[in-house]
């Protein structure tokens, strides 16, 4: 009987590791990317790879809140909303929050994530926020690990927190474009 709470323990120790490793990884991005306030933080993650497992074959609702608080807590404190995207079983959907589809013109769309139709992390999401939508397209500030839904423009950054668990964070954030030839100038503060 002893063993069963040790491994619960265990267990919540290991979440609350992700929950900050998420956290860090996301606060690091934000930091870099200097989002505009209201702007929207795309991420996209497997629950499989973060627990070291091929992709699609552990989906793991715990983990899933885990991280999402993580993110979800630097998004809030960074003032931008959150997009959680969905697995390819719903075709890369994104579960944000009803304000922001509407703020952006976002047309939403009719389904429920589920750990293993959507995932963990889009589930959790779902779940979470206090009106959450569906939405089958945006164009977000920065992003972390999948950036199919960033702005025209997506530039890479590196973090210092290279992984979540067992998977590797690649991050983004996006830029204006340049436009004009050889005589342009720019401003240096929008690079």
């Amino acid at each position: 009987m002893g063993n069963g709470l040790s491994d619960r323990k265990a267990e919540t120790q290991e979440l609350m590791q992700i929950r900050q490793e998420a956290y860090e990884a996301a606060s690091q991005l934000l930091t870099a990317a200097h989002p505009k306030k209201g702007s929207i933080l795309v991420v996209g993650c497997s629950t499989s790879e973060v627990a070291g497992e091929r992709i699609g074959s552990f989906s793991s609702p715990e983990l899933g809140q885990a991280l999402f608080d993580g993110i979800y807590q630097a998004a809030k404190e960074a003032e931008v909303f959150l997009a959680a995207q969905c697995c390819e079983h719903l075709n890369r959907a994104l579960i944000l929050e009803e304000e922001a589809a509407e703020r952006y013109g976002y047309e939403q769309v009719n389904v429920v994530p589920q750990p293993k139709a959507g995932g963990s992390f889009a589930t959790a999401a779902y779940h979470s926020f206090t009106h959450p939508a569906a939405v089958e397209h945006i164009r977000a500030a920065a992003g972390m690990d999948i950036g199919m839904h960033l702005q025209e423009v997506a530039v890479p950054v590196r973090i210092e927190r290279r992984q979540i668990g067992a998977a590797r964070v690649i991050c983004a954030r996006t830029r204006l474009k340049f436009t004009g030839g050889a005589r342009a100038v720019y401003d240096e503060n929008l690079l």
